[in-house]
């Protein structure tokens, strides 16, 4: 009867299962594969079973894996080109070429006039009122809180701006309050009262 061969490995210890499990963590797609694929070779005699109770590794992964090492061809996944959700503006370009107008007719310069930038002072509430006026439907719309994002991304900052400082007190104010003063009551006292 044929016997396997004595295995040469020496068990691993519960820090080194630890330390392989973290190093693969950060992997992601073939490269994380082949990783896993490589320790189940060198620990678990190419068992993707054996794989998965030692180190917590799914078992397809490092199937996956061993299969692109036995081929040769390493599979590339599509997930990145297929995955995610495109923005509102990308999904909607009308109603987000209406937003830019409306924020372009709301644009101000900054108080200081020294950027050349223009805030707007839009709100996401008054951008989705203003949309809807214009005829555009509520599924079309965004969420408040993704208008928001959707102005950011466009540029459209909403900033305080601060019209006129108030100027300091001065004597010469206080002598023009004082004649106004002055002029308001003598005024009165020319007038009867119709009591």
């Amino acid at each position: 009867m044929l016997q396997a061969p004595p295995s040469f490995h020496q068990p691993l210890t519960p820090s080194q299962m630890v330390d392989l499990r973290l190093a693969a963590s950060p992997m992601t797609g073939s490269k994380r594969r082949a990783f896993e694929a490589a320790m189940a070779l060198k620990y678990c005699e190419g068992n993707p079973l054996q794989a998965e109770s030692i180190f917590g590794w799914s078992r397809r992964t490092v199937a996956g894996g061993l299969a692109d090492r036995r081929t040769g061809i390493i599979c590339r996944g599509a997930q990145s080109a297929f995955s995610g959700r495109q923005r509102w503006e990308a999904t909607h370009p009308e109603a987000a070429d209406d937003l830019r107008r409306l924020a372009d007719a709301q644009a101000q310069q900054a108080p200081t006039f020294r950027p050349t930038l223009a805030y707007t002072r839009l709100t996401a509430h008054a951008a989705l009122v203003a949309l809807t006026a214009q005829g555009y439907r509520e599924d079309q719309l965004p969420a408040p809180s993704t208008m928001a994002e959707v102005l950011n991304r466009m540029g459209c900052r909403l900033r305080k701006v601060v019209k006129a400082k108030p100027q300091k007190k001065l004597k010469e104010t206080d002598a023009m309050v004082g004649n106004l003063e002055k002029k308001t009551r003598q005024r009165r006292q020319r007038t009867p009262s119709n009591v």
